[in-house]
């Protein structure tokens, strides 16, 4: 009669080597298939690079930007005056959460270049409602998010094309909202305005 022990160690033993008789079906040939690795030289190509250029004339998928208001936030040479999409509520609610989340960092919930790390002794961003600022064309805005301006980095690669043109139409109503006048509400809304304000 064989003892209690034995008994575990003998069924530990048999699955151990059916485990070992299993992984030795394993393959690995996509593993272990001949590669090169990045920048590795080649004696392949005469300029021994194993990397090869783009072919003349190719675009990534996705990479194909023919529409320059939109992507580079010009019409022509010039700076584009609007917004490639329409201006939807849509399309500032979006801009807004945008903004706080980027931009109110440095430039403040208002854009008046009071955020939270200028309180913390950074070096203050100037407000949007500076008349220089106001002036500006939205392709301005468009271009300094890009490919960022002074101390401002680029934001191409964390905020997508749509969301920078959210942003600016949200930075267009903050400046509307900091500067409007009662003239510029419209006639059947100055009612609402004047019970608000009383």
């Amino acid at each position: 009669m064989p003892s209690k022990t034995s008994l575990p160690s003998r069924a530990l033993s048999a699955c151990m080597i059916g485990l070992l008789l299993l992984s030795a079906g394993c393959r690995q040939d996509m593993h272990d298939q001949p590669k090169y690795k990045t920048y590795a030289a080649s004696d392949f190509f005469s300029d021994r690079r194993s990397a090869r250029p783009l072919i003349q004339g190719t675009v990534a998928r996705g990479q194909l930007r023919l529409d320059r208001h939109l992507y580079e936030g010009r019409v022509g040479n010039a700076l584009a005056t609007t917004l490639p999409m329409p201006l939807t509520r849509q399309l500032l609610t979006r801009g807004q959460d945008r903004f706080n989340i980027y931009c109110s960092p440095c430039h403040g919930r208002v854009g008046n270049g009071e955020g939270m790390v200028v309180q913390r002794g950074f070096k203050r961003p100037p407000s949007y409602h500076e008349d220089r600022l106001r002036a500006q064309p939205a392709g301005y805005f468009f271009d300094v998010i890009t490919n960022g301006f002074g101390l401002m980095p680029s934001y191409a690669s964390r905020i997508p094309v749509e969301d920078r043109w959210a942003i600016v139409a949200y930075i267009r109503a903050l400046q509307l909202s900091q500067n409007a006048k009662v003239d510029d509400v419209p006639s059947d809304k100055r009612q609402e305005l004047a019970g608000v304000t009383q």
